[in-house]
C-alpha cells in the first residue's frame, strides 16, 4: 500500500519514516531543510526499493533524469513539489501493475 505521510512517499511499513521524524525533531521542534531533503531522500529510495524499481525505470516513468533522482535520493535535490508529483505517480503506476 503506498500512501503521503508528512509530505513523505511511503509503502508499507511507516515505523522507519515515523521513528526518523521523531528523532529528527525532538518534541516536535521543526527541523532544517537539510534534515527535510534527506528524510525524503530516504523515503524516495526506500519506496522504490520497496517496489523493486530501479532508478532508470523511475526516471523513465516519471520523465525526472536519473542524475536528479540520485541527488533527490542523496538529500541534496531541492525538488519542487511538481516533480514529487511526477515521482508519486510513477511509483502509482508501477503498483497498479498486475502481478
Amino acid at each position: 500500500m503506498m500512501s503521503l505521510y508528512k509530505g513523505f512517499v511511503v509503502t508499507g511499513n511507516r515505523s522507519a519514516i515515523d521513528q526518523s521524524v521523531r528523532s529528527s525533531a525532538p518534541g516536535g521542534a521543526a527541523f532544517s531543510e537539510s534534515d527535510f531533503l534527506l528524510q525524503l531522500g530516504a523515503a524516495v529510495r526506500g519506496a522504490r526499493a520497496n517496489i523493486g524499481m530501479t532508478r532508470r525505470e523511475l526516471a523513465r516513468r516519471s520523465g525526472v533524469s536519473q542524475r536528479y533522482i540520485a541527488l533527490i535520493e542523496a538529500g541534496k535535490g531541492n525538488v519542487s513539489i511538481v516533480l514529487l508529483l511526477r515521482i508519486l505517480n510513477a511509483f502509482r503506476s508501477d503498483a497498479t501493475k498486475p502481478a
